[in-house]
């Protein structure tokens, strides 16, 4: 089954997809975020386009694992995502996924204009590969 990884952020949504069985993630897109009602028919729209069957969205926990504002952003981009999606959507901690992201491509000596227009999909493929990873480790026991 084909998965897709989101990193919702006030801006910008990093998009990255899973092959067949689930074994990558690869950075996908970049969507400019408009309005909510928008973003999630877009993200829909995608899904059925790529035939994902799941969706794993970055949940922005506080550094403490409690939940904040950006946590509650999240929920409410799920609870619409939900009205339009049918497959299941799961909730993966996203903490430092960002920060490691651009952290890898600063390592690669990406340029800051560079890093600016990729850095959302890294962090969505970040946010895939823990989900994947997660999910191999629970088929495994």
């Amino acid at each position: 089954m084909i998965v897709l990884g989101l990193d919702v952020g006030t801006k910008r949504i990093g998009v990255a997809i899973s092959d067949p069985s689930e074994s990558f993630a690869l950075p996908l897109a970049v969507m400019e975020r408009t309005n909510l009602r928008d973003d999630v028919k877009r993200i829909a729209g995608l899904a059925r386009e790529h035939q994902a069957g799941e969706l794993a969205v970055g949940d922005p926990l506080r550094l403490s694992g409690e939940r904040g504002p950006a946590s509650e952003s999240v929920d409410r981009f799920i609870a619409a995502l939900e009205k339009h999606f049918e497959g299941k959507i799961h909730r993966v901690d996203e903490r430092l996924t960002t920060a490691q992201a651009t952290r890898t491509l600063v390592d690669a000596d990406v340029s800051r204009a560079k890093r600016k227009q990729i850095v959302d999909k890294i962090a969505a493929t970040l946010i895939l590969e823990t989900f994947l990873n997660r999910r191999r480790g629970a088929r495994g026991k």
